[in-house]
């Protein structure tokens, strides 16, 4: 029965396109031993030192010092690869055992975590996480103590996953925001230059330091806090609410 659970398994997988629904496979016979978890510390170090543009099935093998056929048995493609390394992301931001009696402490600690562990590998931050559906082992207990800590605090169910994916897109946005604008204190006096010169067209943006600010830390907290008591103040509607404006 084990046998023939597996195989399903293996079948959805080919389905799918998820590496997580196939099996992990042994090593071939003759060849030196490769893991999954040898591979995903190879790729996400190298994803760190050398960027999404510069990872391919080829150096990877060749980090591994294994043959690219090797590497196949165990991963089919490129995409599987980037599974199992964001994967090994969320696993570096720690999902508590329990809950707390403060449930939104526990949603802004768990982020706050998350939104480090992004800092750390850049190359995350950057990625279209939604190009495959993400249903890693570390992601999902990520998700299920994030959801279940979101009920917690009082909001609807029929809410639950609009709370979820904005509260996702706003560590995602504030990640890669903060690891991709790399500019030169000389590149931010001259763009705040640039600003001042056209005050008059300009003047909130120049006067509040749009190029210059990079209080990263506390505009992510305080942007978080926007969004938290946004659904504190409406926890129990289950539905669109009539009053608001319908989409163009």
């Amino acid at each position: 029965m084990a046998d023939q659970g597996q195989d399903a398994e293996s079948r959805a997988g080919a389905r799918t396109g998820s590496v997580w629904l196939r099996p992990p496979r042994g090593g071939r016979s003759g060849e030196p031993p490769l893991t999954r978890a040898r591979i995903v510390e190879a790729a996400v170090a190298l994803l760190d030192d050398e960027g999404m543009d510069r990872l391919t099935m080829r150096r990877l093998a060749e980090r591994l010092q294994v043959g690219a056929t090797t590497l196949y048995w165990h991963v089919a493609t490129k995409d599987d690869v980037i599974d199992l390394a964001v994967d090994e992301i969320f696993g570096e931001t720690p999902v508590p055992d329990r809950h707390t009696p403060r449930p939104r402490a526990d949603v802004t600690l768990l982020l706050h975590h998350w939104r480090l562990a992004m800092l750390r590998h850049p190359w995350s931050a950057a990625l279209p996480l939604r190009r495959r559906p993400l249903i890693g082992p570390n992601f999902l207990a990520w998700m299920e103590f994030l959801q279940s800590s979101l009920l917690r605090t009082g909001l609807a169910e029929g809410r639950l996953n609009a709370a979820t994916w904005v509260l996702y897109n706003h560590v995602m946005g504030a990640a890669a925001a903060q690891s991709g604008l790399l500019l030169s204190p000389e590149e931010a006096r001259a763009g705040q230059e640039y600003l001042d010169s056209r005050r008059d067209r300009y003047p909130t943006v120049a006067a509040h330091s749009y190029i210059t600010d990079d209080a990263w830390d506390a505009h992510f907290a305080a942007g978080l806090d926007f969004l938290l008591d946004g659904m504190a103040a409406r926890p129990d509607r289950g539905g669109p609410d009539p009053e608001d404006p319908a989409p163009a």
